[in-house]
């Protein structure tokens, strides 16, 4: 052929010059190709179990958070002490404001009586209506029950417009009232959606052009119910479902976790990962699937400009072998088959491979140790860049245990939250369960806490709390639990402690804050409510309504006191 007879009638130095620069090209590219496929596969690894992790931290927080407000419905409904008086008395509607005063994102809750008029509720919104039809009291007449996110509907009207313009979204939260074994109504909570969208916006990262990590929740049927708000409006007019080939991960015991690579209606494809909501009752098992994407070119970014970096070393490299072979004077043919023979080892990933140093003359030598050099660097490359890997892997996890602790405490007082004091509760009856030794509870609540809000501001409020906090720390003992559960509302678990202890300990506490006074407020009050676990049987849920209900009999008796539930 044409091509083969020039090359033919070119001089060996030419020829040596194109074979080589030739082949060095070629190799450099397998090499590049074959390394950044590898890079590829370690990066969708990694990236996928980081953008998994992200996923299953906000599905424990949001079913956490379902939880607890599916709980606090239950523990409000089973305030039968203050339902025995009535459903639309005095005392049930300041249980219900305070109720909302610790979880503002509850927008409404409601007490519905047995034929689902509505009794009393927070700012007596829709007292008077009926909520019979609605689904939360039908089902709330029967069990506790959590429903999917909806659109509102009564109360749209009666609430001002959100800042962003959309419509309320509510997830329902209810319970039966019974007073013996008589269902007498329902206890029912709208919460905010905007809620869900706090918890995924925790999670995520500032958005950048380095990081465009995003969050969405689907539901069971696989509907977009939550979207970044700068994405929201775009996916739900495209009608985007849980995309397809995306694998629902539930990897918990350590299993293999499983991303992808998809195409989204928003005409880009992105690295996937998702996880099904693990619910922490029966009745908040609603069956969302959290769902983490990042955009391809970001996910394999550093890959590709690993391959240019290789592919740049492949081109200097073959103008350095060009140079070489341009002055050599001998067909170097079984050096040649050396170093090809050696480069397909490497490309296959062979442990130990490595070109070969050969030494048929200096310039075949300078060549041999060029591409050794070069195959150095694109190791040393990989290596690097797994390293990085390793340290943002290190940095994520982290960040995680940080958010673990953050979740654990409460910010104001730097005391436990009711999450925290839950683990420690139950690890304390544990131990008393085992032990047979005794374990106390008192909960303490600051008197007429609303008054000097109202009177002061919520920074005279905020340093009550604290100056409470401190009081509590430094008059207990080292073994105590002291935790603020939300409020004005503090409790402190008393290891080795009887009723009579308790009521001790909880009196000096009172006297200690009513000796105190505060240079804003003045004089500070406090009440208490003690009680004592019974037997091996009861639930900490037991002794927390036990010292509530002891609580509010200080408060009846005057405040500045205290009530004991034995």
């Amino acid at each position: 052929m044409m091509w083969q007879a020039r090359f033919s009638d070119q001089s060996l130095r030419v020829q040596l010059a194109l074979v080589f620069g030739s082949l060095v090209v070629l190799v450099s590219v397998l090499l590049s190709l074959a390394f950044g496929e590898l890079l590829k596969q370690r990066l969708q690894r990694d990236a996928g179990v980081a953008l998994q992790i992200v996923a299953e931290n906000a599905g424990t927080l949001l079913a956490n958070g379902l939880m607890e407000r599916s709980l606090e419905a239950e523990v409000l409904a089973s305030s039968a002490q203050v339902w025995s008086h009535g459903l639309d008395t005095p005392e049930a509607r300041h249980m219900l404001a305070r109720a909302q005063a610790m979880h503002p994102n509850n927008l409404w809750i409601g007490v519905a009586d047995a034929n689902g008029v509505v009794r009393s509720a927070t700012n007596g919104m829709l007292e008077g209506q009926s909520v019979a039809q609605r689904p939360w009291f039908q089902a709330g007449l029967e069990q506790g029950h959590v429903g999917d996110v909806h659109p509102a509907k009564l109360l749209e009207a009666l609430l001002p417009p959100l800042a962003s313009g959309e419509p309320y979204r509510f997830v329902d939260f209810a319970a039966p009232i019974r007073i013996g074994a008589q269902t007498v109504g329902v206890l029912g909570i709208h919460g905010s959606w905007e809620w869900t969208r706090e918890v995924l916006e925790s999670l995520t990262p500032p958005r950048s052009e380095n990081n465009a990590l995003e969050l969405f929740i689907f539901d069971r049927e696989g509907r977009m119910i939550l979207a970044p708000a700068a994405q929201a409006h775009a996916l739900q007019t495209a009608g985007q479902q849980l995309p397809e080939g995306v694998n629902i991960n539930n990897n918990r015991d350590g299993g293999h976790v499983d991303t992808a690579v998809v195409p989204w209606r928003d005409g880009r494809r992105y690295l996937t990962a998702a996880t099904q909501l693990q619910p922490r009752n029966a009745a908040s098992d609603l069956g969302w699937r959290i769902v983490a994407r990042q955009p391809v070119e970001l996910a394999f970014a550093e890959a590709r400009n690993t391959v240019r970096m290789a592919l740049g070393m492949g081109v200097v490299a073959a103008l350095f072998a060009s140079l070489l072979a341009w002055m050599a004077a001998r067909r170097l043919s079984e050096d040649l088959d050396d170093l090809a023979d050696a480069a397909s080892a490497v490309e296959a990933g062979q442990p130990g491979a490595r070109l070969p140093s050969v030494r048929s003359n200096r310039e075949v030598q300078k060549l041999s140790g060029a591409l050794n050099r070069m195959t150095h660097r694109l190791l040393s490359a990989r290596e690097a860049m797994e390293e990085t890997v390793r340290q943002r892997t290190l940095e994520l996890e982290a960040a995680n245990r940080a958010l673990d602790l953050q979740a654990r405490t409460d910010a104001l007082t730097g005391l436990l939250n009711r999450r925290g004091f839950e683990a420690q509760m139950e690890f304390a009856m544990a131990v008393a369960r085992r032990s047979g030794r005794p374990l106390s509870l008192v909960a303490v609540d600051v008197d007429h806490f609303k008054r000097v809000n109202d009177t002061h501001g919520h920074d005279a409020g905020d340093e009550v709390l604290r100056r409470l906090a401190r009081t509590l720390v430094e008059r207990l003992r080292a073994c105590d639990v002291v935790a603020r559960l939300g409020g004005e509302e503090f409790v402190v678990l008393l290891p080795d402690t009887d009723l009579e202890g308790a009521r001790a300990t909880a009196q000096a506490l009172v006297d200690a804050m009513a000796a105190q006074h505060d240079p804003v407020v003045g004089a500070i009050t406090v009440s208490a409510g003690a009680t004592a676990l019974r037997d091996a049987q009861e639930k900490a849920a037991d002794l927390i309504r036990r010292s509530d209900a002891a609580l509010y009999d200080a408060k009846r008796n005057g405040r500045n006191c205290v009530a004991v539930a034995d």
